[in-house]
């Protein structure tokens, strides 16, 4: 690792960032263009005092669970983010590992979708971002979205026994799909693991082997503040990527589409 080397490329890829660019407010009182330390850690879920030791060239050896999120703050290339992982003494993912990052141009879109819920998912059902509206409408929780189903944690989505039961089955499918994909990826192995253990359930489900992409659905939100919303649910799959967007809209005029707007209104509170 070439501690130097990486504390210039993040200063540098964090001067050349807008405020603008990762939607937050431009102040008269910046000194200087580019991103504030505090701005990125908070983009990066990171530390501000982790952030500036790695500035700094002060620490050693980030995991890739700290660098993906760097490279999605600082709104970096493949290539970019590629040699980040390298002067970090990291091997950047691979064939047979999934490639969780975002692209700017994804983020761009993500950013731009700011009248539907969206989030971007990896082929784990890992979230790896979402926007306000999704947070308004499905909650702050970030965890795996099949390890929450699994766990048995509460959700506000309603569903028949049946509707369970075939949602269950098509996550499998698709998880199996992504096992032979991705045969080298350790988190999406070691997820596999944990359910297996986790769930009686998954573990049944997962000796049958199926195999099979997930495939959109319809569903419904019981929401705290404006009730039952009915969204039809679209997985779009990012050519060239590893990572999938989730895009909840409603018919035009409808009142699912009114609760929706309704609920960008009130903004992006928890409840």
């Amino acid at each position: 690792m070439d501690a130097d080397d990486l504390a210039v490329c993040l200063r540098t890829w964090r001067d050349r960032l807008s405020p603008a660019e990762v939607g937050l407010p431009a102040s008269s009182r910046r000194r200087a263009a580019g991103l504030r330390r505090e701005e990125v850690a908070q983009l990066a879920g990171l530390s501000v005092d982790y952030l500036a030791r790695l500035e700094q060239g002060r620490a050693s050896a980030p995991s890739p669970s700290v660098l993906g999120p760097l490279a999605r703050a600082l709104r970096l290339s493949d290539d970019e983010r590629s040699h980040l992982f390298r002067v970090a003494g990291l091997v950047p993912p691979g064939a047979g590992q999934i490639d969780r990052h975002i692209t700017p141009s994804i983020q761009r879109v993500l950013d731009r979708l700011a009248d539907v819920p969206v989030m971007v998912v990896d082929a784990a059902w890992q979230l790896i971002a979402k926007n306000a509206l999704a947070s308004a409408l499905l909650g702050d929780n970030d965890t795996n979205i099949l390890r929450r189903h699994f766990s048995g944690e509460p959700s506000p989505i309603v569903r028949t026994p049946e509707e369970v039961a075939k949602m269950e089955e098509g996550w499998v499918a698709d998880l199996h799909l992504a096992a032979g994909r991705y045969p080298d990826d350790g988190p999406l192995h070691e997820l596999i693991a944990d359910l297996r253990a986790m769930s009686p359930r998954f573990a049944a489900l997962w000796e049958q082997r199926p195999v099979a992409e997930h495939v959109a659905d319809r569903k419904t939100i019981n929401h705290p503040e404006v009730g039952p919303i009915t969204v039809d649910c679209d997985v779009l799959t990012v050519a060239g990527s590893d990572l999938r967007l989730v895009v909840y809209t409603a018919p035009p005029g409808s009142p699912d589409a009114r609760a929706l707007a309704l609920l960008g209104a009130i903004g992006t509170q928890t409840f």
